[in-house]
């Protein structure tokens, strides 16, 4: 046996998966390891372990499974002794079984096998690839999306087992989406709008889609100021008062939180000297509204066009109220 050889639970820590998943390819695919001892405990060699990296990284870029293991096999040289497939092996495998995604991008599919085996290396690179390759509003839309929805959907029909993975891929997410976020900028003419303030609406605490249109908008150069997660109705109104901002996005991703006081009342707010007066654009994000009535606020349809809105409000001076 090889100095250098790792048992099953080393080599799952250093590629950041699990025991199961190697156990799985092992039954399924014939990804196992050169050397076992008393015939039943595996040690994996140099080469075996090249021939699992490969098959990580051919998963997470969306190969199938079995045809990820074919070719890992055949870069690492044959590693490994191929097996006949065990038939009662995904009834006894404890690893989370496959998203639904339906008709998306090869990347998401590609990003959800590696969330689904928290692999938090390879979920990392998948994101930034998504935002090099198609840029922020594309990776939003058809990439994170897609994935986020289809890990809520697996957890609403399977209790709590797969909170683990929305957690990792969330955070992984944020971090992606912060890494693009650049510094706020700085009003140029005190007298002209304010920043776009982003809001989530008392007890609503899912703030990604705030953090994904607060770095499209600071790639526009437009001025923000992100208030996060579940900002208290005095809080959001003070912060308007000293802001005087020139929109404020309030996102409510549930109805229960969604409040149109609360909207209308932040869409009143005026400041400035008598005669010039001005108030806010209140934009409407999130499900929450869905079905809401709100004349006079903005309630765009896709990412891009609340990107487009409030681009087009920043940069064109809004006239004040008489009076």
């Amino acid at each position: 046996m090889s100095g250098t050889s790792l048992t099953t639970g080393a080599l799952a820590r250093r590629l950041g998966v699990s025991p199961t998943t190697l156990r799985s390819w092992d039954r399924r695919y014939g990804i196992g390891p050169a050397v076992r001892t008393d015939g039943r405990h595996r040690r994996w060699t140099p080469r075996d372990v090249a021939v699992l990296e490969a098959m990580c990284r051919l998963t997470a870029a969306g190969v199938p499974p079995a045809e990820a293991a074919r070719a890992a096999k055949e870069q690492g040289g044959g590693a490994g002794v191929p097996r006949t497939p065990d038939p009662a092996a995904g009834a006894r495998s404890r690893a989370a079984g496959p998203l639904p995604l339906g008709d998306v991008r090869q990347e998401c599919r590609g990003l959800a096998r590696a969330a689904v085996r928290l692999d938090a290396p390879a979920v990392e690179e998948q994101l930034t690839a998504a935002v090099e390759t198609h840029g922020l509003a594309v990776a939003w839309q058809e990439v994170m999306v897609p994935t986020l929805h289809a890990v809520g959907r697996k957890w609403a029909s399977s209790g709590d087992r797969y909170v683990e993975v929305e957690h990792l891929l969330s955070w992984h997410m944020s971090t992606a989406l912060r890494r693009r976020t650049r510094p706020p900028a700085r009003q140029g003419d005190p007298l002209g709008p304010g920043p776009v303030v982003l809001a989530c609406v008392p007890g609503e605490q899912h703030t990604l889609a705030l953090e994904a249109l607060n770095a499209g908008l600071g790639e526009l150069g437009v001025p923000t100021r992100m208030l996060g997660a579940a900002v208290p109705a005095e809080a959001l109104t003070a912060a308007v008062d000293r802001l005087g901002p020139a929109a404020v996005v309030l996102w409510a991703q549930a109805r229960s939180t969604a409040s149109l006081p609360l909207a209308r009342h932040i869409a009143d707010a005026q400041w400035g000297v008598k005669g010039a007066r001005r108030r806010p654009v209140v934009m409407l994000g999130g499900s929450g509204w869905l079905g809401r009535s709100a004349p006079g606020m903005l309630r765009p349809t896709a990412f891009e066009d609340a990107l487009d809105a409030l681009a087009r409000l920043y940069t064109a001076e809004a006239p004040p109220i008489s009076g």
